[in-house]
């Protein structure tokens, strides 16, 4: 019988990080999951089985502590799925400053700082580190104007990740930035294409088709390799 994997999800009160706790469960994953507020997560106190820790990713005290609770055990999986959509106004130099900047603290520095800190806790050789990135973070994409300073948050992930990555220097690791599709969430609203369960399989699924394989990659929920 295999080994029990292990994941680290980042952000999983509700949405696509519930959904993603909810699938590893479902696959036989033991699953650690933080959120900001331990007493508004009542959808992930409901999932069985599971360790939940507090955290707050844009603090890097809260992200040593977490740190410290958790330096001992090793993990198949870290998925960095915390983010913020921004400012209502997104046309640049509209919207404020300190909005702007909490912004790209979370969607862009924050993940990779939190990566950081816990990349010696993946299993060697097959550990995954995902980061939730979007489709609108490809350069490419000439898509929803009125989200551009949170497509350009997105660019930025996808930037830093790359930076991180050739900073690996010899250790082998599975990096994936991730488009999960335009799900039915807070931020996706009714109208988007596919609901979170939909969306939550396919990156499992794309995350356990690419695990060992070593390098960096911008897929979609479906595996579809994304343009930088």
């Amino acid at each position: 019988m295999s080994a029990l994997k292990r994941a680290l999800i980042i952000g999983a009160s509700r949405g696509l990080g519930l959904g993603l706790v909810q699938r590893l469960k479902e696959d036989g994953w033991a699953v650690t999951a933080t959120v900001r507020d331990t007493g508004k997560a009542e959808a992930l106190h409901a999932v069985s089985g599971i360790q939940i820790e507090q955290l707050d990713m844009d603090d890097a005290q809260s992200v040593d502590a977490l740190h410290t609770r958790l330096h001992d055990q090793v993990f198949d999986l870290l998925f960095v799925n915390a983010g913020v959509k921004g400012p209502a106004n997104q046309m640049p130099g509209a919207a404020p400053a300190q909005e702007v900047a909490q912004l790209f603290l979370t969607n862009s520095v924050a993940p990779i700082s939190l990566a950081q800190r816990f990349t010696h806790n993946l299993r060697p050789d097959t550990g995954v580190l995902a980061f939730m990135s979007s489709g609108l973070g490809s350069i490419t994409s000439p898509d929803a104007p009125e989200l551009a300073l949170y497509k350009a948050s997105k660019a930025a992930l996808n930037s830093l990740t790359n930076t991180y990555v050739s900073q690996l220097g010899e250790r082998k690791l599975t990096v994936l930035s991730l488009h999960p599709g335009w799900v039915k969430t807070d931020m996706g609203g009714e109208d988007a294409q596919i609901d979170v369960a939909t969306s939550t399989r396919g990156l499992v699924d794309v995350i356990n088709a690419y695990t060992g394989k070593g390098g960096h990659y911008f897929l979609d929920y479906q595996g579809e390799t994304i343009a930088w």
